[in-house]
């Protein structure tokens, strides 16, 4: 039988200081005494400080046919609990919650473990997990790796959409024009399904992490999981918490760090939800004008002690309970600013939520980090809370996106009016610890395919992405892309169907995955590209500022003085002849990688020539191919290093 709830746990819980509240709300089997007998049941447990009354029903009592709802009795603290004799764990349930008007309505559990499959919103009944966790050897390393000098290179995934199973009574061999046509009719995986052959995937085309769209129970797929039901339910979509467990445990066996998308600003205003829970809206703002936004959701309320603890403790849920490596946090910026985008003042309270968010992560789960995706200038948002930061660890870097793209859509021969599109994020690329995102929201609402974005016709899209992907790696700044720009989809993201895998068929489609994985392997065998992505010491410009040629040069550089790659990038589609190019150190230069579709290049070493150009003492002579980049690396005679 649970222990009971110290009195103090339900303080802290209001104070806003409690981050495992889940221990003791919501639903848990239990052994109670009656009578001097053991009796096996439930043990409900919800705050809904300003309710009338709070009944629970469900399967077990036949949802009040059988037997009438059983009412629950509440403490100073707001909480309201009972004991159900019988219940047992897979049994479904609500609250009947009489809010303080007199309404009453059929509340899901805002602690509930597990939902129904939507649309139904009932939450079900969960026992303890005896899931075996594997991945303890991977637990002990996160504990004491700095990601920050590490390479980290993402793959973001909504898992209802990456893959689907197959319609049954359909060949698909010989049906292909049915199965194209009921595309969307084709089941969800389960979790353990997709991380199996995910896992693979991922390792095959070398990426280091996986980040998941939100898997909190919602009830509109079209939302993508960004207007959330249910916090602590995993969506049902896709199978249970223990064959969540399982996708984290097994791609952590591959070698791959896992990452939840999670959203803290808002909640969707489904009845059976958060909103208006007991009449008095205890989850968000009375204020209709700071609870309302654009979404047609409803704001949390962070000036409550109650929902702080209530948001930190899901957010530790999932660290503790799932394994995951981090989370990145949605809408930062709408939690950092009233109105943001309406020029609204800053969120105090919404500030203080995220620093002691990213303060309770830091302390009891070291190793596991957060991430801001925030389109603001909010300072110092990458800064330890200590030293006045907001104490993420990352954040996307929005600019570097909007820039660059807006480059890659315009013509070649435009190009040089805005040269300064891709350079420009140099300019503050060391005032936050950046990641570099090419997200879900990029490909979808007319925006355009990753590849369809690229000017130029059908060829010169593919080489196009090719330089543009090998600027991106080579950019200071950890990586992000979505799931379909590695295989050139030329189709916006369709969250109701998969991926268009069948373009691997065509040979530049498998060309370019072919591609992004040995770019992604050759990422993350040198640390050149990572070691000091957030220090000046780690990049520096060959030349900027050639807008007649489209060409960008550039080196970065490890810890190691020997240790440097030379950048080479051509976004127009002129093959460069003897193509200049500077270089720091007097040694042998070769090849090592380039975008081209077939690489005919020459892998001779080029011996630089003693005269100093784009403010390099030396140079070297090659030809790079129209829309193309190349990378050198120096090769010192006797493995040692010239004295230039």
């Amino acid at each position: 039988m649970p222990e009971p709830v110290n009195p103090k746990c339900y303080s802290d819980f209001l104070s806003g200081n409690s981050s495992d509240s889940y221990k003791f709300f919501g639903s848990r089997i239990c052994d109670r005494d009656i009578g001097g007998k053991a009796v096996r049941g439930v043990l409900f447990t919800v705050w809904a400080p300003r309710a009338l009354s709070v009944s629970v029903t469900g399967d077990f009592n036949g949802w009040g046919e059988k037997e009438p709802p059983v009412r629950m009795d509440k403490d100073g603290f707001g909480v309201w609990s009972c004991f159900c004799e019988g219940a047992r764990a897979g049994e479904r349930y609500k609250y009947i919650v009489e809010r303080c008007d007199g309404s009453k309505v059929y509340k899901a559990d805002p602690y509930a473990r597990q939902s129904e499959l939507r649309p139904a919103t009932a939450s079900v009944i969960t026992g303890g997990s005896d899931f075996e966790w594997t991945d303890g050897k991977w637990l002990e390393a996160r504990r004491t790796a700095d990601i920050s000098r590490m390479p980290v290179n993402i793959y973001e995934i909504h898992l209802g959409s990456w893959k689907r199973g197959n319609i049954e009574g359909i060949d698909y061999k010989k049906d292909w024009k049915e199965v194209d046509r009921r595309k969307d009719e084709e089941p969800f995986l389960n979790y353990r399904d997709i991380a199996d052959e995910l896992a693979v995937y991922l390792k095959k085309m070398h990426y280091t992490h996986v980040e998941i769209m939100p898997v909190s129970e919602h009830p509109l797929d079209g939302s993508w999981g960004y207007q959330t039901l249910c916090f602590y339910s995993v969506t049902s979509r896709y199978g249970t918490p223990d064959d969540l467990r399982y996708f984290v445990d097994r791609l952590h066996s591959e070698g791959i760090g896992v990452i939840l998308d999670w959203v803290p600003l808002h909640f969707c205003k489904d009845e059976a939800g958060l909103y208006n829970f007991d009449g008095d809206m205890p989850y968000e703002p009375r204020n209709a004008h700071e609870r309302e936004n654009l979404w047609g959701t409803a704001n949390f309320n962070f000036e409550s002690g109650a929902v702080r603890s209530f948001l930190i403790s899901n957010a530790m849920y999932f660290l503790r309970e799932f394994h995951v490596d981090g989370l990145r946090v949605d809408a930062v910026a709408n939690i950092l600013y009233n109105d943001y985008g309406r020029g609204g003042s800053e969120n105090r309270h919404g500030i203080y939520f995220l620093r002691r968010l990213n303060e309770t992560v830091s302390s009891e789960m070291p190793g596991a980090f957060m991430t801001a995706e925030d389109s603001s200038t909010f300072p110092n948002v990458t800064k330890k809370t200590e030293q006045g930061g907001l104490g993420f660890d990352f954040k996307w870097n929005m600019g570097w996106m909007n820039d660059t793209l807006e480059y890659m859509e315009a013509d070649w021969t435009e190009r040089r009016r805005i040269h300064n599109k891709m350079t420009f994020s140099l300019l503050y690329a060391y005032s936050e610890r950046y990641i570099l995102p090419i997200s879900h929201d990029e490909v979808v609402h007319g925006k355009r395919s990753l590849i369809d974005k690229m000017s130029g016709t059908y060829d010169e899209k593919f080489a196009s992405l090719r330089c543009y992907y090998t600027y991106m790696m080579t950019h200071p700044g950890k990586k992000l892309s979505f799931m379909g720009n590695e295989i050139g989809q030329f189709m916006e993201w369709r969250y109701y169907e998969e991926l268009e895998w069948k373009l691997l068929l065509y040979p530049k489609h498998e060309a370019l995955r072919q591609f992004v994985g040995a770019l992604n392997e050759f990422y993350a065998d040198n640390k050149a590209l990572w070691e000091n992505d957030f220090e000046p010491r780690g990049f520096k410009w060959i030349d900027a500022d050639n807008c007649g040629d489209n060409v960008y040069s550039y080196m970065r550089m490890s810890d190691d003085k020997d240790d440097l790659l030379i950048i080479v990038c051509n976004f127009s589609p002129k093959r460069l002849v003897d193509f200049k190019i500077g270089v720091p150190r007097f040694a042998d230069y070769v090849p090592v990688f380039s975008s081209y579709e077939k690489d005919s290049e020459s892998h001779a070493p080029l011996r630089p020539k003693p005269v100093g150009t784009g403010g390099m003492p030396f140079y070297i002579e090659t030809d790079i191919e129209g829309y193309g980049a190349m990378i050198f690396r120096p090769f010192f005679r006797r493995g040692k290093s010239d004295q230039n």
